[in-house]
């Protein structure tokens, strides 16, 4: 259940003195081929953090030996020096792992604080310490070295005949993705190719994680990765890899939802009955983002009403008198009026499911977000210090 579940992947994650706390900080995963293929899929935010613009550069070559992440410092915002402290962890590594690996074919993430220089005399000899370290088995320290307001570590994995897909994420904030959320890494003992990857990954990718809404804030340092070894030596029918890439994103997406900051509810919004995918994600959306909306599901109570004017704001086509909206099942909301008794829902359970038909077309999407609380808040207002 994890990045080493894969057949050719070492991992390891230590504490390299980064965070304060003296908590894991420094994670190391390594393919050892003998395929090297990878993808990667990058946050859209305009404000890019170092460790993305070098990892960008590096998926352009189509090979990566080995991927280096830190917690405890997100160096985004950080300048040259930033920078040239990203080039450096990935000669580092590269000098530490010692032939064939080249900086060239070291992917760097990092995440934390934006806008603090990573304190390099402990980065460096960390990863000394995490390559003595690496093992078959490493899987599981490495996730719990990428946490940062994470209360739990996130790992998956999905096996079919005689090839894996596995992986591990990070988050618990930021989660408004474009392209991409957080830091994953995905392994793939499966001989397949650089561009077969990169499909599977993104058509993966669109529907799960770019579909994890909880704050509305989108992550400087977004990235995820997708490494194979070939190591299994199967060459397995794209359909079936693609689905088996999209149910490991999945499932981490769900825990990454799952653990938000300060969340109590999870929520299920499924829009159906849009003219569009498009129309149909835009109003997920905007519902995801709807604060007064997360609010009332935090004190479960089912306001209909928010949701429809959550629903307003976007572009879609929809005429508001045939709008419809369930909340756990119940469907409080019919024609853009009131609907079944508002009393018949029950909220105590930590899923809650909100369902808006558009009544327009047959298109439809399932955003997930979280409530509102007042932990989130405290958390938020914290996090520097």
């Amino acid at each position: 259940m994890s990045v080493t579940a894969a057949q050719g992947f070492t991992a390891a994650g230590i504490a390299a003195g980064i965070k304060a706390n003296g908590n894991p900080d420094l994670a190391l995963v390594v393919n050892h081929g003998p395929r090297l293929a990878a993808a990667g899929v990058f946050t859209s935010n305009r404000v890019k953090a170092a460790p993305v613009h070098w990892s960008e550069q590096v998926l352009r070559g189509g090979s990566v030996g080995a991927v280096v992440l830190n917690s405890g410092g997100a160096n985004a915002c950080t300048g040259p020096k930033g920078f040239q402290d990203t080039h450096a962890t990935a000669e580092k590594v590269a000098e530490t792992l010692g032939e064939p690996h080249n900086a060239g074919e070291v992917a760097v993430a990092s995440t934390g604080l934006i806008g603090v220089l990573l304190p390099m005399d402990k980065l460096l000899p960390g990863i000394e310490a995490a390559a003595a370290a690496l093992s078959a088995d490493g899987g599981e320290a490495a996730a719990i070295a990428i946490k940062t307001t994470d209360t739990v570590h996130k790992t998956a994995a999905v096996s079919v005949g005689g090839w894996t897909v596995g992986g591990m994420a990070k988050g618990a904030g930021m989660l408004a993705p474009g392209l991409a959320t957080m830091l994953v890494v995905l392994t793939t003992d499966a001989d397949v190719d650089g561009a077969t990857l990169d499909r599977a990954l993104r058509s993966a990718t669109r529907t799960t994680f770019d579909r994890v809404d909880s704050d509305g804030c989108m992550s400087t340092n977004d990235t995820v990765l997708l490494l194979a070894s070939g190591a299994s030596g199967e060459v397995p029918a794209y359909a079936e890899f693609a689905e088996a890439v999209r149910s490991v994103c999945d499932d981490l997406a769900r825990q990454l939802i799952g653990d938000a900051e300060g969340a109590s509810k999870d929520i299920r919004i499924e829009v159906v009955g849009a003219a569009s995918e498009d129309d149909a994600v835009e109003v997920g959306r905007s519902i995801a983002r709807n604060n007064l909306l997360k609010c009332a599901i935090h004190g479960e109570d089912p306001n209909w009403g928010r949701v429809l004017s959550a629903i307003g704001t976007t572009r879609a086509a929809f005429d508001p008198d045939r709008l419809n909206v369930a909340i756990n099942g119940v469907w409080v909301c019919k024609n853009g009026s009131v609907g079944e008794d508002r009393d018949l829902v029950s909220m105590k359970d930590r899923e809650v499911r909100i369902t808006a038909d558009l009544a327009t077309g047959s298109e439809s999407a399932v955003i997930w977000a979280n409530d509102l609380t007042a932990e989130y808040v405290h958390e938020n207002s914290a996090y520097s210090s």
